[in-house]
């Protein structure tokens, strides 16, 4: 019996120990499992993103930039995902100083568009664009107790015109002299250069050795041309450029500007001579005051009053001589 008892024993041991392998070969499978589960997880998430099927209740557009010359048409595209429903609420907005204007409203053009804005499956069409809708356009949906929107941003092509140009023709030295350029036909907005005689100026002249000590700064989007302080070797003639995408570059016409040194002997002449005026003014008065030339004051007098009394009509000895006498004087 002991004898078959250790045999039991060690059966019963090596069945125990059979058991533990098999599990850990099992365990094996369902680690590998696991870790492949994850790796396809991970896979199909970056295919959802790329693809965009990831974010629900989305907006997008074929465009978000369109560029369209002027009096041609565009088509503003707004494309909403299925998550909106079938028939989602779709409304075009027009971003305009600060405001919203709207241009597609209750599933109809309004009526400053309806004449020229008509509605496509995924957007709007403009059949003929002016300067004046340069702007961003936005397309909100709604859908399913959901709300979307996407921009998309329209130029209207129009080339620049003979830019206008201010330029002083005289100047001083170590003073401020603004050049300024500006064209209000161009869309997009044009950028400005300048130019001393037929030489390009720089935007930085630091940079380059023939202009290294020259004191003027350039704003190519404002388009002023800026000295400070202006030296001698600022005189030139000089002329602007405005340029943009939709067509050639226009110059103005080129105007001299003089830069001068402060004239101080004629500022101090010019102050002595009006010191001499002024003292030749005052003795002048003096003099003529003195002889009398000139009007004075006198004191007002009362004027006298006269009372005249007649002839008495009682007769006497120089009456009777025929001969009239003042009986009374004039009382003053």
């Amino acid at each position: 019996m002991p004898c078959l008892g250790g045999i039991v024993l060690q059966g019963s041991s090596l069945t125990h120990s059979a058991a533990a392998e098999r599990n850990r070969l099992l365990e094996k499978p369902k680690d590998l499992i696991d870790e492949a589960d994850m790796l396809v997880s991970v896979y199909l998430l970056a295919v959802l993103a790329s693809t965009g099927v990831e974010g629900a209740f989305t907006v997008g557009t074929d465009s978000s930039n369109v560029r369209v010359r002027e009096n041609e048409g565009a088509d503003l595209t707004c494309k909403p995902s299925a998550d909106f429903g079938s028939t989602p609420r779709v409304e075009w907005k027009f971003n305009v100083l600060n405001a919203q204007r709207f241009v597609v409203f209750d599933g109809k053009p309004t009526e400053s568009y309806a004449n020229r804005v008509e509605l496509l499956n995924n957007g709007v069409r403009f059949n003929k664009v002016t300067r004046g809708d340069n702007g961003e356009y936005e397309c909100e949906v709604s859908g399913n107790n959901n709300f979307g929107k996407v921009i998309v941003k329209l130029t209207v092509l129009v080339p620049v015109g003979a830019p206008v140009c201010n330029i002083p023709t005289s100047v001083t030295t170590d003073g401020k002299a603004i050049l300024r350029c500006s064209d209000k036909v161009g869309s997009p907005p044009p950028n400005y250069k300048w130019y001393k005689g037929d030489t390009l100026l720089p935007e930085d002249p630091k940079k380059f050795p023939n202009f290294k000590n020259s004191t003027y700064r350039i704003n190519p989007i404002n388009g002023n041309l800026e000295f400070s302080p202006v030296t001698k070797a600022d005189s030139g003639a000089y002329y602007c450029e405005a340029v943009n995408s939709a067509g050639p570059a226009k110059r103005c016409k080129a105007v001299r500007m003089e830069v001068e040194d402060v004239n101080t002997g004629g500022i101090v002449a010019a102050v002595i001579v009006s010191l001499l005026l002024v003292a030749l003014l005052i003795g002048g008065l003096w003099y003529a005051n003195k002889k009398g030339y000139l009007p004075t004051r006198s004191e007002s007098k009362p004027k006298p009053s006269v009372i005249y009394q007649p002839p008495s009509s009682r007769g006497g000895e120089e009456e009777e001589d025929g001969e009239f006498r003042q009986k009374s004087s004039f009382v003053v």
